[in-house]
């Protein structure tokens, strides 16, 4: 609880006075992240079974987004590609790695014509506080907080915990379904796996 009233209190000033605050150095924020994660061990490494296959059309959604905005899959149709990065929880290890991992290799992504649509079970204020900690991110975070996992349940990715899976499903500009998959849960998924599929839609 104390730790939930700290967040609170540093996402308060942040949105006050942004400016006056230092922009951490990525090893600094790494390690103050660190220090805040919660480490649930090594889990069972898929526990899903997935409800969605390239060749389909992909089941559209509307979610909040940490800036207060619902985001709609299908407002990208015709003009993204979307890669849908599913993860378990915030302030987690390996989410906590992810998700920063794309903030740095932007222009892949952009030079792929891909948005990414970070998806969890969080809800919003959570959500919030932990994309703050990571100093940010350029792509869209949404809460599949309520009704509880119903996107990732739509796909097949919600796991027994009630959690989602790490997943990651791309889809062209037409709307359709070329990859899915869930990855090991303890493992980030390989970005050279995304990239390579992203590339077949040239």
């Amino acid at each position: 609880m104390r730790k939930l009233c700290a967040l609170a209190i540093m996402a308060v000033l942040l949105l006050a006075a942004p400016l006056a605050l230092p922009v951490p150095a990525p090893s600094a924020l790494a390690a103050d992240l660190k220090e805040m994660v919660y480490d649930p061990g090594q889990l069972k490494p898929v526990d899903s079974t997935l409800k969605v296959r390239p060749g389909q059309k992909a089941p559209d959604f509307a979610l909040p987004s940490t800036t207060g905005a619902a985001v709609r899959l299908s407002d990208y149709r015709g003009k993204k590609n979307v890669v849908l990065s599913f993860v378990p929880a915030a302030f987690t290890p390996v989410c906590s790695d992810q998700w920063p991992g794309y903030k740095a290799t932007r222009e892949l992504f952009e030079e792929r014509d891909a948005m990414i649509l970070g998806i969890s079970v969080d809800n919003v204020p959570s959500l919030h506080a932990w994309v703050l900690e990571m100093n940010g991110l350029w792509f869209p975070v949404l809460s599949d907080f309520y009704p509880h996992g119903a996107v990732a349940r739509k796909y097949g990715l919600l796991r027994t915990n009630g959690t989602a899976e790490r997943a990651i499903v791309i889809i062209d500009k037409q709307g359709v379904i070329r990859f899915a998959k869930a990855f090991d849960i303890n493992r980030r998924p390989d970005l050279g796996v995304i990239m390579g599929e992203l590339d077949k839609l040239r």
